[in-house]
C-alpha cells in the first residue's frame, strides 16, 4: 500500500495581517500534482487544517474545489482522504462528504458521537477500505477518545483477515513531538499520550505540528529515505512555512507498507517554497540604528527581492514612531514580493524585561467593554506594539473550534435523547 501524506495546508491564510498566500499555495499544489502523477499512490491523505479559518471566503472554497478536482482528474484511481483540523469547520466539511465521494474524495469533518457504543454501523463512516489496505480517518477531536479509537481499530482487525496494511490519520499533538516553529507565547498546545491512540495501526498519519518528524526517531526523521518496523507515527509537516523559526525543510511523505505489522518505508519529497523567511541582518548581529535597518532592507531587496523579512534590533535602539510605515513604503515597489513582519526581534533584553515588554495590559474599564474580545483587541492593538495578532487569531480559532464541536456533540446527544 502506498500513500502520499501531507497536512496543514491552510488555504486562505493571510499572514502578518497583510499578505495573502494564494500564489504560494498554487506553487505547492503544482508540486503535489506532479508527485501524484509520478508516485501513483493508492491514496493522498491530508491530515487536517486544509483551511486557515472556519469560515473561508467563497474564493478560498473555489480554490479548494479547483485544486482537489484537478488532483482527481490527474490520477482518478487515487483516493483522497481529508480530515478536519482545528482550523476547519467540522460541520461544513462533513456536509460536502456525499458529493465528493463521487470523485473518490472522502471528507471527514465531525467525529463519532460520544454514545458511539449504542449505535450500529457507525464505524463505516470512519473506515475507508481500499483493495490494498485500510484507512481509519479521524478529524480533530477535543479530549482523548481512546475507547472509540480502539473500537475502530478492532473493527478493522476483525475484517482484515488478509493482513493488509492499516493506516490511521488524525489531527492532534502527541506528547514528545517537536513543536519548533510554533509560538507558544499565547498558550500551550495540548498534547496526548501515544498510548491513548490505540493499538492496531501500522502508520499513524498526523497533522497539527508543522515540523516533519517521526515520533521516537528524532535522529533520522528528516532522512530522505528510511524504513522502520510498524507501527510508525509521523507528522508530514505543514505545506508552507509560517515563520523564520521554521528553518527545517517542509516535505510531503511517501509511505509504502508491505503488510500489516510489516515494514514502513518513508521517503520525503522536499517542497520548494515560493518565498522564504529571513531574519535581517543575516549574521548573528542586530541593528543598532533605524537607518541601518532600512539600509539592510534596501540591500536585501536589491539582492533577493522576494521573501518574508523580520528585523533583529538592539533593545536600546530608538525607532521613530512611523518606522513600520517607512518600511512599508520602502518595499512597496516590489508589489508584494517582499513582505514584512512588523513584530521586531529585540536583542539584549533581560528575561524579566522581555516579559514586561510583551505583556499587554488591560484596564478594568477596557475589560468591561470587551463584548467581543478579538474585535476589541484588534481595535486597540496599537497600544500593544509587541502583540502578534496572527497568534491571537490562531488562539481564538482553536477556542472557537472546540466550543463549536462541543455544541455540535451536545446538540446531537439531545436529538437522539428526544428520539428515544
Amino acid at each position: 500500500m502506498k500513500i502520499l501524506h501531507t497536512a496543514d495546508i491552510h488555504l486562505g491564510q493571510i499572514i502578518y495581517q497583510n499578505y495573502e498566500r494564494s500564489d504560494e499555495h498554487d506553487y505547492y499544489f503544482s508540486q503535489l500534482e506532479q508527485w501524484c502523477r509520478e508516485e501513483q499512490p493508492d491514496a493522498l491523505i491530508v491530515s487536517g487544517d486544509v483551511f486557515d479559518i472556519q469560515q473561508p471566503s467563497a474564493a478560498t472554497w473555489k480554490t479548494f474545489t479547483d485544486k482537489f478536482v484537478h488532483l482527481h482528474r490527474t490520477y482518478p484511481e487515487m483516493h483522497i482522504v481529508i480530515v478536519a483540523g482545528n482550523h476547519d469547520s467540522a460541520s461544513r466539511i462533513q456536509s460536502h462528504n456525499a458529493i465528493w465521494e463521487l470523485a473518490n474524495v472522502h471528507l471527514i469533518g465531525t467525529p463519532p458521537p460520544a454514545d458511539f457504543a449504542t449505535l450500529e454501523g457507525w464505524e463505516e463512516h470512519f473506515v475507508i477500505k481500499l483493495p490494498s489496505g485500510y484507512i481509519v480517518a479521524l478529524p480533530y477531536m477535543t479530549g482523548e477518545r481512546t475507547s472509540m479509537i480502539q473500537t475502530l481499530l478492532d473493527y478493522v482487525a476483525a475484517d482484515n483477515i488478509e493482513e493488509k496494511p492499516v493506516i490511521m490519520t488524525g489531527h492532534l499533538a502527541v506528547t514528545g513531538s517537536d513543536m519548533t516553529g510554533h509560538d507558544l507565547d499565547i498558550g500551550n498546545v495540548r498534547t496526548q499520550e501515544i498510548k491513548s491512540l490505540g493499538i492496531g495501526f501500522d502508520y499513524l498519519a498526523l497533522g497539527h505540528i508543522h515540523k516533519p518528524q517521526t515520533i521516537g526517531h528524532e535522529g533520522d526523521c528528516m532522512e530522505a529515505d528510511v524504513t522502520y518496523l510498524a507501527p510508525v507515527i509521523r507528522y508530514a509537516g505543514s505545506a508552507l512555512h509560517v515563520s523564520c523559526d521554521e528553518t527545517y525543510p517542509h516535505t510531503v511523505s511517501v509511505v509504502e507498507l508491505d503488510r500489516h505489522r510489516g515494514n514502513v518505508h518513508i521517503r520525503q519529497l522536499r517542497i520548494n517554497e515560493l518565498r522564504h523567511f529571513y531574519i535581517l541582518p543575516s549574521e548573528q548581529t542586530s541593528y543598532a540604528r533605524a537607518e541601518d535597518a532600512l539600509e539592510g532592507i534596501r540591500q536585501f531587496a536589491e539582492g533577493k527581492g522576494r521573501g518574508y523579512i523580520r528585523l533583529q534590533v538592539e533593545s536600546k535602539t530608538s525607532l521613530p514612531s512611523d518606522f513600520n510605515q517607512m518600511v512599508y513604503s520602502l518595499i512597496e515597489p516590489y508589489h508584494g514580493e517582499l513582505r514584512y513582519n512588523p513584530k521586531i526581534l529585540w536583542t539584549g533584553i533581560q528575561e524579566n524585561e522581555a516579559a514586561e515588554i510583551v505583556k499587554p495590559k488591560f484596564e478594568v474599564a477596557e475589560i468591561q467593554q470587551m463584548t467581543d474580545p478579538l474585535l476589541f483587541i484588534e481595535k486597540t492593538q496599537h497600544q500593544y506594539p509587541e502583540l502578534d495578532m496572527d497568534e491571537v487569531r490562531e488562539a481564538f480559532v482553536e477556542i472557537e473550534a472546540e466550543i463549536k464541536r462541543m455544541a455540535e456533540e451536545n446538540k446531537s446527544s439531545r436529538k437522539r435523547a428526544t428520539q428515544n
